[in-house]
């Protein structure tokens, strides 16, 4: 395995299971966060606006047996991928981790090209958060000025990760929950519906709906490739928990913990939800195209609670899907920040990023992510919105990118130690399936990336500014990966 110097003074974190922080020169992280709170981040990065809102467009676009095979296969392809995050975490508990595994195991370039993409994805993805947040805030308040709703979000999150990495997990812990509860009472309610409907009332819901016109599979395998390409960006944020492990309690007990209810919660949250919302609202209901925050009122959660005769759905459904947006920011402005001091720690950003506060919080990191994300949401204050849309094409795919890095890294890893003469039974978590499974989801990526311009290029004729828009974020990557050799 290659080291490097930078790489050498995280040396005793990587092996030391009862080191209370990160020994570095210009401060300590600490490590403060509980199993409990590993386990929720992870939940709360699967559970968001992709389900919430995604989930009816996708039922629409493929029919409600489309939805769930491409929902089934990017679960599988995540589930492995949190294994083989959590063989490296567990073994190497880091902040940040993902550059620095991809520059021992891989390439120095791709780790750089790595964590830079990281902070990009996360930075922008915040400034998306806080405009759909005050569209949301616009709903109950039209009147007043939507910015300032999204500055006082903003000081929130930052509120949140300035405290301690305690008051951010805690936070996340209350936000998954509530989360988790909200869709829960969904499936239940949602069975409860199904089953009690008597007579001609009953022909309208259940199983009969996915052999309704061309369910279960509309639009056959196109249909669930459109879809697909959907689902992945439904569960981008499960991989946090990784960036938390330089900062849990005992790593080695509690990610693995963590990795391994990842499967279970994609199966109960997507798959059972799915399933219900299928059987309850038919592929061609016209709300079911509404899978953007600026028509919340008629999303597809909505819509069954609504004819299920629960009067106050769409306030319900806006808080939500605002809490949902907070904590997607919330966690977005944690995982930038602790990208950003790994990177000015193993000298691919400016040494001043390096500095930590007496409670562990890398606050100059923490404040040059947030001026990044205000300035890109601002962007989508003025003129036409050229820039804040480009910004957010060129994010589109990053998420992708941080999956192809852990994917390859974890390859790599377990080649190196196996070459190095150790035995696989030291590690204190072992992915399940390798190397299939890293080769599985390596493979899935790829296709998720290429097809990410497919829709501009099959247009006629072609539209070659969407597919420029499309891939930007792979030129991006490309670029500082050369750049860094």
């Amino acid at each position: 395995m290659n080291t490097s110097n930078s790489d050498t003074k995280h040396e005793s974190a990587y092996y030391d299971e009862k080191a209370p922080s990160l020994n570095l020169e210009d401060g300590d992280l600490k490590r403060s966060l509980k199993s409990r709170h590993l386990s929720m981040i992870a939940i709360g990065g699967t559970i968001g606006t992709g389900l919430f809102l995604g989930s009816g467009g996708s039922i629409h676009t493929a029919g409600p047996g489309g939805a769930l095979v491409a929902y089934a296969l990017i679960g599988i392809m995540v589930f492995f991928l949190m294994t083989s995050l959590g063989e490296m975490a567990a073994y190497m508990p880091i902040s940040g981790s993902f550059n620095t595994y991809a520059s021992r195991f891989v390439d120095p370039a791709l780790g750089f090209a790595l964590g830079w993409n990281y902070w990009f994805s996360w930075s922008i993805t915040v400034a998306v958060e806080l405009a759909a947040a005050s569209v949301i805030m616009s709903f109950w308040l039209p009147n007043f000025p939507s910015w300032v709703w999204s500055l006082v979000l903003l000081a929130i999150m930052i509120g949140f990760n300035a405290l301690s990495v305690k008051g951010y997990g805690e936070s996340e812990y209350w936000f998954a929950l509530i989360k988790v509860l909200t869709v829960i009472v969904f499936i239940i309610v949602g069975i409860v519906f199904i089953c009690t409907r008597k007579g001609d009332d009953a022909a309208l819901y259940g199983p009969s709906n996915f052999t309704y016109g061309e369910a279960p599979f509309k639009d056959g395998v196109l249909g669930v490739v459109q879809v697909f390409l959907i689902a992945g960006f439904s569960f981008q944020g499960t991989e946090i928990v990784g960036v938390t492990a330089g900062e849990s309690e005992n790593p080695q007990r509690d990610v693995p913990r963590a990795v391994k209810q990842v499967f279970w919660r994609i199966l109960l949250f997507y798959i059972c939800a799915i399933t219900v919302l299928g059987m309850i609202v038919r592929y061609d209901n016209p709300n079911l195209l509404s899978g953007d925050v600026e028509s919340i009122a008629e999303s597809p959660f909505t819509t069954v609670f609504k004819l299920i005769g629960f009067a106050p759905a769409t306030h319900l459904m806006n808080a939500i899907v605002l809490l949902t947006l907070l904590s997607a920011g919330n966690s977005g402005v944690y995982a930038a920040t602790r990208t950003l001091w790994v990177l000015a720690n193993e000298d691919k950003a400016p040494k001043f990023l390096k500095r930590v506060s007496r409670n562990g919080i890398p606050l100059f990191a923490l404040a040059f992510t947030a001026l990044i994300s205000c300035l890109s949401f601002a962007t989508s204050l003025f003129g036409n919105q050229v820039v804040y849309n480009w910004l957010l094409n060129a994010s589109g795919i990053t998420g992708f990118i941080a999956w192809f890095g852990i994917s390859v890294s974890h390859f790599r890893f377990r080649k190196a130690f196996v070459a190095q003469g150790n035995d696989i039974q030291q590690l204190p978590y072992r992915a399940m399936f390798y190397p299939f499974g890293p080769i599985f989801a390596t493979i899935l990526i790829i296709i998720v990336i290429v097809g990410q311009g497919y829709s501009a290029f099959t247009a006629s004729p072609v539209d070659w500014i969407g597919l420029v828009a499309s891939y930007l974020g792979l030129f991006i990557f490309i670029i500082l990966y050369i750049g860094s050799m």
